[in-house]
């Protein structure tokens, strides 16, 4: 179901975490649910990751990991802030030890001049260290390819943070 490559990925990043025992949870946006679905794709990977949350809908975000909606509305839910007040929420709500998130413009349409198709940012937030935004642009290069590229960058960004 996923590249080689990711599959890998996500089995180092499982087995940093089980070394230095900390918990993983997800919020993920543009994603739909990769980040978690490619973790639990690893055997074993119910000892650090504790579940996911798919936030599509700016309500969810709102909803279910307590993104203030004035923050959304004023940035927009595809922003450098929303993507930390996802990732800190997911840490608040469910009190693990680190969190991913990640929100989008995957495409084909919904882009504009200001935030492109393929502008996505990936947050993490960790009770160990400062949270940190990484701004992605993957460009126009298809729906799949979008979502994919973010998935990529976002266990790398995980296991940098778990390391």
């Amino acid at each position: 179901m996923f590249p080689a490559d990711v599959l890998e990925d996500a089995s180092r990043l499982i087995d940093t975490l089980r070394a230095r025992r900390r918990l993983l949870a997800t919020a993920e946006s543009c994603t739909g649910g990769l980040v978690s679905s490619a973790i639990t794709a690893v055997a074993g990977s119910s000892d650090v990751f504790f579940g996911g949350f798919v936030t599509y809908a700016n309500g969810a975000k709102s909803g279910m990991i307590g993104v203030d909606a004035e923050l959304i509305e004023h940035h927009g839910a595809v922003s450098e802030a929303v993507a930390h007040a996802m990732a800190d929420g997911v840490v608040r709500t469910t009190g693990v030890d680190l969190a991913v998130s990640v929100t989008g413009i995957a495409g084909p349409g919904g882009g504009s001049p200001q935030k492109p198709v393929g502008l996505v940012y990936i947050g993490i937030a960790s009770v160990y260290d400062a949270p940190r935004v990484e701004r992605h642009t993957f460009g126009e290069i298809g729906r799949d390819e979008v979502r994919l590229a973010s998935l990529r960058a976002a266990l790398r960004m995980l296991q940098e943070a778990a390391g």
